[in-house]
């Protein structure tokens, strides 16, 4: 019985002291794909703003100008067992450029929307395989 205990006890510690977390974090609000292709060229910068809020960032480009929309989303998985810990970190993006003629007008448009796609999982885990 004492046997026992002196194998079991290890192990119990070794639960005891084992947790997992998940956590997800996003800068900004994610870009909806319908409000960014219905911008056309030759839209004024109002509509924009409109559609898609105020830009992060506003470049000056000369007499010309470009507006930069971002969404970040972060998911992060982790796991301790005993001293040893096993995290892992997904960063998606949504980034939109939205370029201005001399007019002020939509000259043209720039996006790729993966903000979405992040996923949780273990280093071990292989997200690209599907």
């Amino acid at each position: 019985m004492i046997r026992t205990m002196k194998l079991i006890a290890p192990l119990l510690l070794a639960l005891a002291l084992s947790s997992c977390a998940l956590t997800k974090s996003q800068t900004n609000l994610p870009i909806e794909a319908t409000d960014v292709m219905a911008i056309a060229p030759g839209d004024p910068a109002e509509r924009v703003t409109e559609l898609l809020g105020a830009p992060t960032e506003v470049v000056q480009l000369g007499r010309r100008s470009a507006y930069r929309y971002d969404f970040t989303e972060i998911k992060r998985a982790g796991l301790w067992l005993l001293l040893v810990g096993f995290f892992n970190s997904d960063t998606q993006q949504d980034r939109v450029w939205v370029f201005f003629d001399e007019a002020n007008t939509v000259s043209h448009v720039g996006a790729t929307l993966d903000g979405d796609r992040a996923e949780w999982g273990m280093p071990w885990s292989d997200r690209d395989e599907e």
